[in-house]
Protein backbone atom coordinates (compact mmCIF):
# COMPACT_ATOMS: atom_id res chain seq x y z
CA UNK A 1 0.00 0.00 0.00
CA UNK A 2 1.63 3.33 -0.77
CA UNK A 3 2.23 5.46 1.64
CA UNK A 4 0.15 9.20 2.21
CA UNK A 5 0.09 12.02 4.22
CA UNK A 6 -2.93 10.53 6.38
CA UNK A 7 -1.09 7.63 7.06
CA UNK A 8 0.85 10.22 9.65
CA UNK A 9 -1.79 11.75 11.32
CA UNK A 10 -2.15 10.05 15.04
CA UNK A 11 0.81 10.66 16.23
CA UNK A 12 -0.34 12.38 19.61
CA UNK A 13 2.77 12.13 21.33
CA UNK A 14 4.74 14.43 18.36
CA UNK A 15 1.35 17.32 18.53
CA UNK A 16 2.24 17.87 22.06
CA UNK A 17 6.18 18.04 21.26
CA UNK A 18 5.60 20.83 18.94
CA UNK A 19 3.05 22.23 20.49
CA UNK A 20 5.84 22.55 23.86
CA UNK A 21 8.22 23.87 21.27
CA UNK A 22 7.22 26.91 20.00
CA UNK A 23 4.82 27.42 23.21
CA UNK A 24 8.36 27.90 25.07
CA UNK A 25 8.64 31.36 23.40
CA UNK A 26 5.59 32.69 25.38
CA UNK A 27 8.16 32.66 28.59
CA UNK A 28 9.80 35.30 27.24
CA UNK A 29 5.88 37.75 27.17
CA UNK A 30 5.24 39.38 30.34
CA UNK A 31 2.44 37.12 31.87
CA UNK A 32 1.48 39.48 34.83
CA UNK A 33 0.42 41.69 32.13
CA UNK A 34 -3.51 41.58 31.39
CA UNK A 35 -3.19 42.50 27.85
CA UNK A 36 -1.21 39.56 26.82
CA UNK A 37 -3.66 37.53 27.83
CA UNK A 38 -5.64 38.12 24.24
CA UNK A 39 -2.90 38.00 21.97
CA UNK A 40 -1.05 35.17 23.90
CA UNK A 41 -4.06 32.73 23.82
CA UNK A 42 -4.85 33.34 19.82
CA UNK A 43 -0.95 32.63 19.42
CA UNK A 44 -1.13 28.94 21.45
CA UNK A 45 -4.55 28.72 19.43
CA UNK A 46 -2.46 28.90 16.25
CA UNK A 47 0.66 26.47 17.45
CA UNK A 48 -2.27 23.79 18.60
CA UNK A 49 -4.19 24.20 15.20
CA UNK A 50 -1.02 23.54 13.25
CA UNK A 51 0.21 21.05 15.59
CA UNK A 52 -3.34 18.80 15.39
CA UNK A 53 -3.39 19.32 11.47
CA UNK A 54 -0.11 17.85 10.54
CA UNK A 55 0.43 15.46 13.34
CA UNK A 56 -3.14 14.19 15.03
CA UNK A 57 -6.05 15.09 12.75
CA UNK A 58 -6.86 16.06 9.17
CA UNK A 59 -9.50 19.06 10.56
CA UNK A 60 -9.36 20.81 7.08
CA UNK A 61 -10.11 17.36 5.08
CA UNK A 62 -13.02 16.42 7.56
CA UNK A 63 -14.55 19.94 7.14
CA UNK A 64 -14.28 19.67 3.28
CA UNK A 65 -15.41 16.35 3.38
CA UNK A 66 -18.32 17.51 5.37
CA UNK A 67 -19.18 20.35 3.83
CA UNK A 68 -18.73 19.54 0.24
CA UNK A 69 -19.23 15.53 0.26
CA UNK A 70 -15.94 14.83 -0.67
CA UNK A 71 -12.38 14.38 0.08
CA UNK A 72 -9.67 15.85 -1.61
CA UNK A 73 -5.91 14.84 -2.07
CA UNK A 74 -2.89 15.13 -0.23
CA UNK A 75 -1.79 18.89 -0.99
CA UNK A 76 -4.92 20.46 -0.92
CA UNK A 77 -6.09 21.99 2.07
CA UNK A 78 -4.29 19.11 3.90
CA UNK A 79 -0.95 17.64 4.33
CA UNK A 80 1.89 19.38 2.48
CA UNK A 81 -0.22 21.96 0.64
CA UNK A 82 2.19 24.24 -1.02
CA UNK A 83 4.68 20.98 -2.05
CA UNK A 84 2.72 20.28 -5.32
CA UNK A 85 4.05 24.29 -5.90
CA UNK A 86 7.39 24.73 -4.27
CA UNK A 87 8.76 21.36 -3.51
CA UNK A 88 10.07 21.47 -0.02
CA UNK A 89 11.02 25.33 0.17
CA UNK A 90 7.93 25.63 2.52
CA UNK A 91 9.55 23.66 5.13
CA UNK A 92 12.88 25.61 4.99
CA UNK A 93 11.18 28.83 4.70
CA UNK A 94 9.35 27.81 7.91
CA UNK A 95 12.47 27.04 9.53
CA UNK A 96 14.25 30.29 8.51
CA UNK A 97 11.06 32.48 9.47
CA UNK A 98 10.94 30.17 12.86
CA UNK A 99 14.38 30.73 13.57
CA UNK A 100 14.49 34.63 12.69
CA UNK A 101 11.01 35.29 14.56
CA UNK A 102 12.38 33.37 17.67
CA UNK A 103 15.43 35.41 17.51
CA UNK A 104 12.99 38.49 17.78
CA UNK A 105 11.21 37.19 20.34
CA UNK A 106 14.31 36.55 22.80
CA UNK A 107 16.37 39.67 22.13
CA UNK A 108 13.73 41.55 22.59
CA UNK A 109 12.97 40.35 25.89
CA UNK A 110 16.20 40.81 27.02
CA UNK A 111 16.39 44.16 25.94
CA UNK A 112 12.82 44.97 27.52
CA UNK A 113 13.32 42.97 30.68
CA UNK A 114 16.76 44.70 31.62
CA UNK A 115 15.54 48.02 30.96
CA UNK A 116 11.64 48.30 31.46
CA UNK A 117 9.66 45.23 32.39
CA UNK A 118 12.00 44.66 35.96
CA UNK A 119 11.10 48.29 37.16
CA UNK A 120 7.53 49.27 38.57
CA UNK A 121 5.36 51.34 36.62
CA UNK A 122 7.19 55.02 35.61
CA UNK A 123 10.28 53.56 36.95
CA UNK A 124 11.63 51.91 33.93
CA UNK A 125 13.90 53.54 30.98
CA UNK A 126 12.77 53.90 27.31
CA UNK A 127 14.35 51.10 25.48
CA UNK A 128 15.45 52.29 21.74
CA UNK A 129 18.53 50.42 21.66
CA UNK A 130 19.41 46.92 20.26
CA UNK A 131 16.38 45.51 18.04
CA UNK A 132 14.35 48.44 19.34
CA UNK A 133 16.50 50.55 17.97
CA UNK A 134 14.70 49.49 14.06
CA UNK A 135 11.83 48.41 15.14
CA UNK A 136 9.54 49.47 18.10
CA UNK A 137 7.39 45.64 18.25
CA UNK A 138 10.16 43.43 17.19
CA UNK A 139 8.63 40.29 19.82
CA UNK A 140 5.26 40.60 17.87
CA UNK A 141 6.89 40.61 14.59
CA UNK A 142 8.57 37.17 16.08
CA UNK A 143 5.49 35.58 16.74
CA UNK A 144 3.90 37.19 13.08
CA UNK A 145 7.02 35.40 11.38
CA UNK A 146 6.88 32.63 13.42
CA UNK A 147 3.36 31.54 12.36
CA UNK A 148 3.27 32.64 8.99
CA UNK A 149 6.35 30.05 8.22
CA UNK A 150 4.23 27.70 9.85
CA UNK A 151 1.46 28.68 6.98
CA UNK A 152 4.22 27.74 4.46
CA UNK A 153 4.84 24.75 5.75
CA UNK A 154 0.93 23.37 6.34
CA UNK A 155 -1.24 25.79 4.87
CA UNK A 156 -4.52 24.39 5.63
CA UNK A 157 -8.14 26.08 6.60
CA UNK A 158 -7.49 27.06 10.47
CA UNK A 159 -4.27 28.41 10.09
CA UNK A 160 -5.35 30.52 6.58
CA UNK A 161 -8.26 31.73 8.88
CA UNK A 162 -6.21 32.62 11.96
CA UNK A 163 -3.72 34.45 11.01
CA UNK A 164 -5.39 37.35 9.59
CA UNK A 165 -7.06 37.54 12.85
CA UNK A 166 -4.04 37.12 14.61
CA UNK A 167 -2.22 40.00 12.97
CA UNK A 168 -4.78 41.82 14.01
CA UNK A 169 -4.54 41.30 17.68
CA UNK A 170 -0.79 42.27 17.87
CA UNK A 171 -1.74 45.32 15.63
CA UNK A 172 -4.43 46.18 18.10
CA UNK A 173 -2.11 45.68 20.91
CA UNK A 174 0.79 47.23 19.93
CA UNK A 175 -1.35 50.45 19.21
CA UNK A 176 -2.77 50.41 22.54
CA UNK A 177 0.79 50.11 24.23
CA UNK A 178 1.94 53.03 22.04
CA UNK A 179 -0.65 55.12 23.44
CA UNK A 180 0.70 54.25 26.96
CA UNK A 181 4.25 54.94 26.21
CA UNK A 182 3.37 58.47 25.03
CA UNK A 183 1.46 58.68 28.28
CA UNK A 184 4.70 57.80 30.10
CA UNK A 185 7.36 59.06 27.89
CA UNK A 186 5.75 62.02 26.37
CA UNK A 187 7.79 63.62 23.31
CA UNK A 188 10.80 61.24 23.88
CA UNK A 189 8.19 58.16 22.90
CA UNK A 190 6.99 60.51 20.25
CA UNK A 191 10.04 61.33 18.18
CA UNK A 192 11.52 57.80 18.84
CA UNK A 193 8.08 56.19 17.19
CA UNK A 194 8.97 58.95 14.15
CA UNK A 195 12.44 57.37 13.02
CA UNK A 196 11.22 53.66 13.86
CA UNK A 197 8.82 50.84 12.22
CA UNK A 198 6.09 49.31 13.71
CA UNK A 199 6.79 45.89 12.67
CA UNK A 200 9.01 46.14 10.66
CA UNK A 201 12.60 48.74 10.14
CA UNK A 202 11.65 51.81 8.76
CA UNK A 203 12.49 52.78 4.97
CA UNK A 204 15.10 55.55 5.01
CA UNK A 205 13.71 58.39 3.37
CA UNK A 206 14.71 58.81 -0.56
Amino acid sequence: MSETALSHYGQWGAVVIWIIIYGVFLLFLPFYKKSQRKPTTAYLAFVIAYAFEMFGIPMSMYFVAWAFGRNLPDGILWGHTLNQYIGNWGMYVCIVLSIIGGLLVIFGWRAIHKNYWRYESGEGKLVDAGIYKYMRHPQYTGFLLITLGMIFEWATIPLLIMWPILFTVYYRLARKEEQDMIREFGEQYVAYKKRTGMFLPKSPPL
